[in-house]
């Protein structure tokens, strides 16, 4: 994790970079992210996905893991909606804490991120 740049008037947000860096996640609210008793809604998670190739109009399918496990998974997609540039607002929330294995597919490429989730009181 990491704090932006000026130039991107985000330089007090903190981010996550894939690998390969083809994507990076602003991380907004609180970090680690936090899960309430198992509830997949309202955890106020919040992330600015930005991809480096072009989206294409296409959306952005992720699928997320425990690292290291196979279950629970997650998956969403996201639609091209936001601008400017190739950006995916997400609020990615889990059901249970630990590592988690973040897959993002666009239409001209895909990374992976690891997140973490905490239990929030």
């Amino acid at each position: 994790m990491a704090a932006a740049g000026g130039e991107t008037g985000l330089a007090d947000v903190p981010y996550v970079m894939a690998h390969p860096a083809l994507a990076g996640g602003f991380l907004f609210n609180t970090y680690p992210f936090r899960i309430k008793g198992g509830q997949l809604s309202n955890q106020g998670n919040k992330v600015l996905w930005a991809v480096r190739t072009p989206r294409n109009n296409g959306p952005l399918t992720i699928v997320a893991h425990p690292l290291g496990a196979s279950t629970p998974v997650v998956r969403e997609t996201r639609p091209a909606d936001s601008s400017p540039g190739e950006i995916y607002p997400d609020g990615i929330d889990v059901p249970i804490p630990g590592c988690w294995e973040i897959s993002l597919k666009w239409p001209t490429g895909q990374a992976q991120v690891e997140l973490n989730y905490v239990i929030s009181p």
